[in-house]
């Protein structure tokens, strides 16, 4: 039996609240670990000249960044991020990249994303979706569903639950336990929640952060394969 995933009990309040105090020193604390998967499923991706693109969870900028030089003057990115904090720098980040003409940025709440239907040919999140509780998961990615184009790709980097855990999983997860407000993010089943969203998996690529598994999972949205 597939070892159960934790629960992430702390109220929206509070991580945003969290994450606008961290938002000027984010990329100090987690910045330098979390790059090198962020860069690989932004590379899986493969956002193209013309596309129009969500981030959701875009944190500090940079995936925003990298997206907008994809797509180029044609192309568009939206973002979306549950901090006011972190969209001021993300938006700083942006502008100073001479960018601002091709990316939106709101705050909002990945459950109910503030698009009409079908609107994006891809969609990207870096360690975002296991920052939500079990139950919010299929909703968040229901939404992403809801504003993809049909065959539109999406792109999930995420800490990566294992059947059987290694030492440093163990130890973060007891972590995650006991400090809730401070490791409120914990491993997930990427791959099931993506296909039990409605999407195809196309491929799954593993890193690490601090010893920990991260899976870059692509996968794309088939309208007319019913979520299960």
């Amino acid at each position: 039996m597939p070892k159960a995933i934790s629960r992430v009990r702390r109220p929206k309040e509070q991580a945003r609240y969290v994450y606008d105090r961290l938002s000027r020193w984010y990329d100090l604390i987690a910045g330098p670990g979390e790059r090198r998967a962020r860069d690989r499923g932004l590379r899986r991706l493969g956002a193209r000249p013309g596309e129009v693109v969500l981030e959701v969870g875009f944190g500090t900028g940079h995936g925003l960044v990298a997206l907008a030089r994809s797509v180029g003057p044609s192309g568009r990115v939206f973002g979306v991020d549950l901090s006011p904090g972190m969209c001021r720098v993300a938006s700083s980040r942006v502008r100073s990249a001479g960018l601002s003409e091709r990316v939106e940025l709101l705050c909002g709440d990945g459950e109910a994303l503030p698009f009409p239907a079908e609107l994006f040919d891809a969609a990207f999140m870096s360690f975002t979706l296991e920052l939500f509780d079990t139950p919010e998961i299929p909703r968040v990615l229901a939404e992403c569903r809801r504003v993809l184009k049909s065959g539109g790709r999406l792109v999930v980097v995420a800490l990566s639950q294992r059947e059987r855990p290694g030492l440093m999983m163990r130890l973060y997860e007891r972590a995650h336990r006991a400090f809730p407000a401070y490791f409120d993010c914990r491993p997930i089943y990427v791959e099931a929640a993506l296909e039990e969203a409605g999407f195809q998996i196309v491929s799954v690529e593993g890193e690490a952060l601090w010893g920990l598994p991260v899976a870059v999972v692509l996968s794309r949205s088939v309208k007319g394969q019913a979520a299960s």
